[in-house]
């Protein structure tokens, strides 16, 4: 019983998605059809670069990281992606292996999608394919936005900016447990750098690193570095 509430929850939640909110319910009911429901652990690859990719994913429950690798054996994160977000629709328009890594962060509750279910859905139904097609330049815009905040920004803005993206909804603090390592990745720098700025923001009260959490308790302090850049 646990399983089909599961599938239910996830079907609605794919009904919601904002790449489907332009349809009628007929056609958001229909594409919910198609989908299944898989589970992850945390710590597990849902799919690796290079893999063969027929399908799309949706986050029911969970965050997935996504990921490159790198030479030198360490990972670029590009994004954590949370309830109701999509990943994996490069492979599955074009058919070609995977563009990068994704891997379950937290315990997750995905929503595939396939292949050879999606493509007629889409070719009947062209409000879907706009969509898609808004959404993969939203992603383009933010991975130009990425690529040019490395090479103009120094290393401070690119680390405001990358806490900022964690921003709750409504008031409270940010409260994070990234390691540095990981935000060194999220902001293209070293740990040790990454390490000197968070320092030098908890003297100045603008962060608390307590626990192994960074909480921002000046996020207009960061904002304003962000504008000043």
């Amino acid at each position: 019983m646990a399983n089909v509430s599961a599938i239910q929850r996830g079907r609605n939640l794919l009904e919601k998605c904002s790449l489907f909110s332009s349809l009628d319910e007929k056609a958001r009911r229909e594409i919910a059809t198609y989908a299944r429901l898989r589970s992850f652990i945390a710590g597990e690859p849902i799919c690796r670069l290079g893999d063969h990719g027929d399908s799309m994913m949706a986050v029911i429950a969970g965050i997935v990281r996504i990921s490159l690798p790198t030479v030198r054996g360490k990972e670029i994160i590009l994004a954590d992606l949370r309830s109701g977000e999509l990943f994996g629709e490069i492979a599955l328009l074009d058919g070609r292996p995977r563009s990068a890594n994704a891997t379950a962060l937290t315990n997750c509750e995905l929503m595939v999608l396939e292949r050879r279910n999606v493509i007629p859905f889409l070719e009947r139904n062209p409000a879907a394919s706009l969509k898609l097609m808004e959404f993969l330049c939203a992603r383009i815009r933010r991975s130009d936005e990425r690529m040019a905040d490395i090479a103009f920004f120094n290393l401070p803005v690119r680390l405001a900016k990358t806490l900022l993206s964690y921003q709750p909804q409504g008031r409270g603090a940010i409260k994070l447990s990234l390691s540095q390592s990981e935000l060194a990745e999220m902001s293209g720098g070293t740990r040790e750098k990454v390490n000197r700025c968070l320092r030098d923001w908890h003297r100045r009260g603008i962060l608390e690193l307590k626990d192994r959490w960074t909480i921002i308790r000046r996020p207009e302090a960061l904002r304003e570095l962000v504008d000043s850049a």
